[in-house]
């Protein structure tokens, strides 16, 4: 999918067969075109009143109109709003998103999302807002399965309609790699943390990537400081998976590496390990027994750990 600016101005025409894929996408959106009154008959959406609302949007210059295509056919447009009128809100804001109506299910929403969001990332930009119609529950429940969340409810400022103001903050991505240490009765080690978002959770040993690392260099590297084991090295990828969480105050989006390897059952021993883990907010460790680990009752990161351990000693097996 390709997110491309529509060079739009106050006064300029679009070409004509644009303006008739942009007539077709929002026509095949009859339900919200209802909900929310923008054009006089949903059931008759025009090229000239799509072309004039989009010259009113041209016309604040901190709009920036985005088209989604996918192989060469037009499936969605992004409104965004660099800076609202409130001078209090620091916030980027997303306008408009619609996808064709043909096109929906098939995850073109959410990549137009993280396409934008990643957009106003670069620009330094923290988070992103946007408002939902108080009448329009699906849109609601698409926009908080991304993450965002109701911060405020108020009315819009053109047609005074309620609506919930939505913000979601701008996650720095990350990379990391872990290491799942198996003893030789099956069990596996877990790092206890403390994390100011994601709350008291069990992880793998393991971190962040430095720049010039591999998952696998790095995975050996934070194994070594977190545990003092320097005579293991990370075997098979067990997976990769990625998750939200806030990294020395920075809301970051983590993809991690796990491996999977084999040693003997002990505890993490060094001079610097009390220091390390109080700066990881690591709050201790033990040996989990697979049994324990699929009933543990706090959260496992990764959630299915014990089915790819599983998996993978199958996998061994055979």
């Amino acid at each position: 999918m390709i997110l491309d600016a529509l060079p739009l101005t106050p006064g300029h025409d679009l070409p004509a067969p644009l303006l008739t894929e942009l007539t077709a996408l929002y026509a095949s959106n009859r339900e919200f075109q209802a909900l929310s009154g923008d054009f006089p008959d949903p059931d008759d959406i025009r090229p000239e009143q799509v072309a004039a609302a989009l010259a009113e949007e041209a016309a604040n210059p901190e709009v920036e109109v985005l088209l989604a295509r996918s192989e060469g056919r037009l499936v969605g447009v992004v409104i965004t709003l660099g800076r609202h009128p409130d001078p209090a809100d620091p916030d980027p804001w997303i306008g408009l998103l619609m996808v064709d109506a043909r096109e929906h299910g098939r995850g073109y929403g959410r990549r137009i999302v993280e396409r934008v969001e990643e957009r106003f990332r670069r620009e330094g930009r923290t988070a992103v807002r946007l408002a939902v119609l108080d009448a329009n529950p699906k849109a609601l429940a698409f926009w908080t399965a991304l993450g965002y969340e109701v911060v405020d409810r108020r009315r819009d400022l053109q047609l005074g309609r309620p609506c919930a103001v939505l913000r979601r903050p701008l996650r720095t991505p990350r990379r990391a790699a872990r290491v799942a240490v198996l003893a030789p009765d099956g069990a596996v080690f877990l790092f206890r943390y403390d994390n100011v978002e994601a709350g008291v959770h069990w992880a793998l040993p393991g971190g962040g990537l430095e720049a010039d690392e591999t998952p696998a260099e790095g995975a050996l590297r934070e194994l070594r400081e977190e545990t003092g084991w320097d005579d293991l090295a990370p075997g098979p990828l067990l997976c990769t998976w990625e998750h939200d969480f806030t990294h020395a105050g920075t809301p970051v989006h983590q993809h991690e590496h796990i491996y999977v390897t084999r040693g003997p059952r002990r505890d993490p021993d060094g001079p610097h390990l009390a220091a390390a883990h109080a700066a990881d907010g690591i709050l201790g460790g033990r040996w989990w027994p697979r049994d324990a680990l699929r009933t543990a009752p706090e959260p496992v990161w990764p959630p299915d750990l014990a089915r790819l351990l599983d998996a993978y000693e199958a996998g061994e097996e055979n």
